[in-house]
């Protein structure tokens, strides 16, 4: 009888283990990927407003023009990609996000930056 209750108790001791295991690893890839996502919000050194296109002005067009900015080391942006909005307000995103300088760093990043639109 005390080996059966032995056997209970270790593999209560085994799934223990096995849960407090898979948590460290967990908080272990959660702790890594936030610094590695911080590394890529660059801080703002200037920015420059968006025309607002006159066509979208005359059809009463707004919302939020998500754009991916490729910045160079230097902080200069060298390509700007729409990720959603309406297609009429993209591009005048593009070309002020263009315009934008950022705050220098070791290595070329990709930064994500929304641009509201409202009239």
């Amino acid at each position: 009888m005390n080996t059966n209750r032995f056997d209970i108790n270790t593999l209560r001791l085994r799934r223990a283990v096995t849960a407090l295991l898979q948590a460290a690893a967990l908080a272990l890839v959660v702790t890594l990927a936030i610094p590695a996502r911080a590394a890529d919000d660059r801080a703002v050194k200037t920015r420059t407003a968006p025309v607002y296109p006159e066509i979208a002005k005359r059809m009463k067009i707004t919302g939020v023009v998500k754009v991916a900015a490729t910045v160079d080391p230097d902080g200069k942006v060298s390509d700007v990609k729409t990720l959603s909005g309406n297609r009429a307000l993209s591009p005048a995103a593009e070309d002020a996000v263009r315009k934008w300088r950022f705050a220098p760093a070791p290595d070329q990043s990709t930064v994500n930056v929304e641009i509201n639109f409202t009239l």
